[in-house]
């Protein structure tokens, strides 16, 4: 039987952001190094019936991302799943996959490789189901869940009328994510869930630049690399960033999310989602779940 690790919810490994979910799993099964998964993560999802031309915007755009310092999240199933994971893993990157079945068996097996390159690499394979539990239709719908609840955003490329990658992005609504969504061929059955997403609201999105401008994680650096002039580097803050930005500031030492909250005068949700913005703009770092400045 594959080695695993089990991380209860009331433990201080669990992933930060999973634990603000609605229902979120008690615990996690986990196979391989596990990533500071506190550490910006995006998620990337689509249909199993990928087009050729979908599953190399997949690899790309995990691929761009990747490069960028952001953990590529995703299911491990055929199509965009597999080439998101793909591209994370040839761009050096790091990469989580999340089964809807027993953590010691890789579903579909088409994906072993895969899924030890993933291993090899740094990444993990997560699972809310112990050894021994059956690839059933419905644990799949509630593995969406989790994609989405361990990342900042969701990215649809290729969604049919009917598919798991909507209810992703249905789930990743709910929990307060961003939703980005690539168009295609408005003929194109693949893209037919994808427009009704845009047209609910989701944010389009052609390229990784496009994300990470939009989640202001275009440091100076980045933006040379990408083709993207910035005149400044600090990046805009929300009201509550702001706010917790200036309590660590002044701080002089680091904080644990529990010290925050009262000297912020924050719900601990608001605290949470707030430090996962400042972690991804740089401007904080996370140690053994205390919070400082980042001056680097």
């Amino acid at each position: 039987m594959a080695n695993f690790e089990v991380i209860d919810i009331k433990e201080e490994g669990y992933p930060l952001l999973l634990k603000e979910i609605p229902n979120p799993p008690k615990q996690i099964y986990v196979r391989g190094a596990v990533p500071n998964l506190r550490l910006p993560a995006i998620a990337i999802v689509g249909t199993r019936k990928a087009t050729t031309a979908g599953i190399g915007i997949a690899e790309e755009m995990a691929a761009e991302l990747a490069r960028q310092g952001l953990i590529i999240i995703s299911g491990l199933a055929m199509g965009i799943d597999a080439a998101a994971h793909r591209g994370a893993l040839g761009a050096r990157g790091r990469t989580v996959a999340v089964l809807g079945n027993g953590i010691n068996e890789i579903y579909p097996a088409q994906n072993e490789r895969v899924a030890e390159e993933i291993l090899k690499t740094g990444g993990a394979i997560i699972s809310e189901y112990p050894p021994g539990e059956p690839s059933f239709k419905q644990n799949f719908i509630h593995r969406n869940r989790i994609i989405s609840g361990l990342s900042v955003a969701v990215v649809v490329i290729e969604a049919p009328f009917r598919s798991g990658a909507l209810a992703t992005a249905g789930f990743a609504a709910e929990q307060g994510r961003s939703v980005f969504v690539v168009p295609g061929p408005v003929t194109h059955p693949n893209y037919v869930g994808s427009h009704a997403l845009i047209r609910d609201g989701a944010t389009l999105a052609t390229k990784a630049k496009d994300i990470l401008e939009d989640l202001g994680l275009l440091s100076e650096k980045a933006s040379e690399e990408i083709g993207i002039s910035k005149i400044s580097i600090q990046p805009e803050l929300s009201d509550y960033e702001s706010l917790i930005w200036e309590v660590i500031k002044t701080a002089g030492r680091p904080l644990e999310v529990d010290r925050i909250a009262p000297l912020a005068n924050l719900e601990a949700q608001a605290v949470n989602q707030a430090l996962t913005g400042l972690l991804l703009k740089g401007l904080i770092r996370e140690a053994n779940g205390k919070y400082e400045a980042s001056y680097r």
